[in-house]
């Protein structure tokens, strides 16, 4: 009687095994429904959590408010970069930090501290015009100390403080108006390039680069820079006064060192923030009221730009009035 080899899988084993890694399989698979279930959970409750965040701020916007009154000290609004709608020196952020400088009890004056080339005469005109109504309403004075450069929007606004400051090798001044812009017709001659372009009415395609420009459109263009320009002048004069001492080239777009500057009569002697504070205003403790953007706020203007996007998207084969 021959030996018979013995096989360790029995079909009896086989079946056994077979059903043990299906129950593993099975329990693995629910293990990972459910992590995957509880991730779910947790994003979504993330997500509800960055919407109130971003509710709450719109709501809340940062910056400091003058609620509580406060020990003396000299308040601090800085005014950095481009004047422009959006931007941080944007008349709404301005207005915003200046209300509550002036309203809080403790600040003894409102110092500008003011570092920007420039920008927008609408937002420049806003915040300018707000100074003036909070100073007279507050009976607070109002100093511009000028680091690097006051050009341009920038001196429109520091025109609206009672005395400015400078270092000796700021940049102020740049009074003037200017409307830039390129014009690519002879280039289009060249390449043998059309332009189509399609309005209702005769002027609507003003300052469109790719279109020759008439010689109404030209004069049109410069009237109305001239009377921005004298619109500059005025509030100017209005804010120096007598201490301005006028030329041919004062208001013609030049710009000067600081130490020129105090001998034009632009601004009223050398100085910086410590310096203000502590022999001008005689408060020596110095609060920042700046607006500064904060995380959720960044969050929502990303978030509102995606919608944007999409949004223009969706109407670009259509007509638009602009």
């Amino acid at each position: 009687m021959s030996d018979q080899p013995t096989h360790p899988e029995s079909p009896s084993h086989k079946t056994v095994w077979e059903r043990d890694t299906l129950e593993r399989l099975a329990f693995a698979t629910l293990a990972e429904q459910r992590a995957s279930r509880r991730w779910r959970i947790f994003f979504r409750f993330a997500w509800l959590s960055l919407v109130a965040a971003l509710l709450w701020t719109g709501m809340h916007k940062g910056g400091v408010t003058g609620a509580s009154p406060s020990q003396p000290h000299t308040a601090v609004v800085a005014i950095k970069g481009e004047i422009a709608d959006g931007a941080d020196a944007s008349a709404e952020w301005v207005v915003t930090a200046l209300r509550a400088a002036f309203e809080d009890e403790g600040s003894q004056a409102v110092v500008l501290q003011i570092n920007s080339p420039g920008g927008s005469p609408v937002q420049a005109g806003i915040i300018n015009d707000e100074i003036r109504r909070l100073k007279a309403k507050h009976k607070k004075p109002v100093y511009a100390v000028v680091e690097e450069s006051c050009a341009s929007a920038a001196y429109y606004i520091a025109v609206a403080a009672d005395e400015i400051y400078v270092d000796k090798a700021s940049i102020v001044g740049s009074i003037g108006v200017l409307m830039d812009g390129f014009g690519f017709t002879g280039l289009m001659d060249k390449l043998g390039v059309e332009r189509r372009l399609m309005t209702a009415g005769v002027n609507k395609g003003f300052l469109d680069p790719f279109s020759p420009q008439t010689k109404n459109q030209r004069t049109h263009a410069q009237t109305l820079l001239d009377q921005i320009h004298l619109q500059f002048i005025q509030v100017v004069r209005e804010g120096r006064g007598k201490r301005l001492k006028e030329t041919p080239e004062l208001f013609s777009g030049l710009f000067w060192s600081g130490e020129q500057a105090v001998s034009l009569g632009l601004a009223d002697g050398l100085g910086n923030l410590d310096y203000v504070a502590r022999e001008v205003v005689k408060a020596e403790d110095i609060i920042d009221y700046t607006r500064h953007e904060n995380v959720a706020e960044r969050l929502a203007k990303r978030f509102g730009a995606a919608i944007g996007e999409g949004a223009v998207r969706a109407m670009q084969t259509m007509p638009v009035l602009r």
